[in-house]
């Protein structure tokens, strides 16, 4: 059982949590991710980790509230426990020798680049760093960006908040600027990694994306997470649990992962409304 430390509402669809997972912590690194159950009658979910603390021996979480059971996870409170909290899996980000990059972060996904950004800041890496979100109130991490961060660009779809427009707006102009990064890493809905590689392409700039698809046990053995990637002409299937979460984003078929990603999108909706309708009787 993995006692829950802190948890924080960061607008009304996202909460952080701090578990309590000495030898998760111990190991973990930006990029790489935990696969949890709620309860021992619960499906596993795969989350990524959005910090870690080696001597308080805690893995911070940063979920959106979509289905059954981040419902049933925004339930619990400090100092309950959740049944499982296995890792970390995956690849970590590969950022050695990295001298200057740019960090794309959308809605909750900022909650997987900001330990990246942190730690190349860390390592004394130049970070620019484009957030983008909906509107204003569902801006979370600001300040943790702003503290890591060399530039800060911060995008409202409405323009209710930073600048109107989307994540793509401000790489285009720096882009048209003549700016260069090492490396550009973008993390966030499918949608928009497409369009981020969409943009840095012209320029060459390697583009690395993270990839959270359908999940289920984290080893590689269900091929639930598969991804096809384009290599020299032919077609790859990779996992995105063993072989990433990390790809190069010119190499990812982004139409076929959409198509993948909303399979269940009608089962999740339905398993979510019952959640809700049971905490609602128990509180009753």
């Amino acid at each position: 059982m993995y006692r829950i430390v802190k948890k924080e509402s960061l607008n009304s669809t996202v909460t952080l949590m701090k578990i309590e997972a000495p030898f998760v912590a111990a190991k973990a690194q930006p990029g790489q991710f935990i696969i949890l159950r709620v309860d021992d009658e619960g499906e596993r979910i795969p989350l990524t980790i959005a910090g870690y603390d080696r001597e308080e021996g805690t893995v911070t979480i940063i979920f959106q509230i979509v289905g059954a059971t981040t419902e049933a996870l925004n339930h619990k409170n400090e100092g309950e426990y959740i049944c499982d909290f296995a890792g970390p899996l995956g690849t970590a980000t590969e950022i050695d020798g990295l001298k200057n990059v740019c960090i794309v972060g959308g809605g909750v996904g900022c909650a997987i680049a900001y330990p990246i950004a942190k730690k190349l800041h860390e390592m004394g890496c130049r970070v620019t760093s484009v957030i983008g979100f909906r509107t204003k109130d569902l801006v979370i991490l600001e300040d943790e960006f702003k503290a890591v961060s060399d530039e800060l660009f911060v995008m409202t779809d409405d323009g209710s908040y930073g600048t109107q427009g989307n994540v793509c707006a401000p790489l285009n102009d720096m882009f048209s600027q003549g700016k260069t990064f090492d490396k550009v890493i973008t993390i966030g809905p499918l949608i928009m990694m497409k369009f981020v590689v969409g943009a840095v392409k012209p320029t060459g700039i390697p583009c690395v994306v993270s990839m959270n698809p359908i999940m289920i046990d984290g080893t590689g053995m269900c091929g639930g997470c598969r991804l096809t990637l384009n290599q020299d002409g032919k077609k790859v299937v990779k996992f995105a649990c063993v072989d990433g979460p990390d790809f190069n984003g010119y190499e990812v078929d982004f139409d076929e992962a959409m198509s993948r990603g909303t399979m269940y999108r009608g089962f999740e909706r339905q398993a979510h409304e019952a959640t809700c309708n049971l905490f609602k009787k128990e509180a009753e």
